[in-house]
């Protein structure tokens, strides 16, 4: 009986050359397609908290705050900032109600994202989608606190 000879084992080593780079190739695609998915989902829930907590801040601070000292856009400032930044104070909206009121006659004060969207980074992952608007909307408290360290 005669042994395998090695130049046959060396042939087929020569036949698998590259396999393992093009293994890579096709599996690297799927697992950074996945791995930015996952990193846009985390961008997109983190602006989705942003959303929902300045909303809140906003509906605060116009039940807390005097309506005539700091006026809305500093408040929509505020919540701008809640969102990273992610969101312009020109998507911010305190709606005071009823319409018109001052201080005194004021009853509800709701804050609100109104035409805000969400663009990934990646091109793989679409077209910017809308932001909901997460309204937030808080009974009349004080609305005259004048020199109060909370107020912009």
């Amino acid at each position: 009986m005669q042994l395998p000879r090695f130049h046959s084992f060396t042939g087929r080593h020569r036949l698998q050359k590259g396999v393992a780079a093009v293994e890579f190739a096709l599996i690297a695609v799927l697992f950074f397609t996945l791995l930015l998915g996952i990193m846009e989902f985390g961008r997109w829930l983190f602006l989705l908290n942003g959303a929902n907590e300045a909303t809140r801040l906003g509906a605060r601070l116009g039940v807390v705050c005097s309506i005539e000292t700091t006026g809305d856009f500093l408040i929509r400032a505020r919540m701008s900032e809640m969102t990273g930044g992610g969101i312009p104070p020109a998507n911010m909206v305190l709606q005071y109600d009823p319409p018109g009121c001052n201080v005194d006659t004021c009853t509800m004060v709701t804050a609100r994202i109104v035409g805000a969207q969400f663009a990934p980074v990646s091109p793989f992952f679409g077209l910017p989608f809308p932001i909901p608007q997460f309204p937030t909307s808080l009974p009349r408290e004080y609305m005259n606190s004048a020199g109060n360290p909370v107020c912009p």
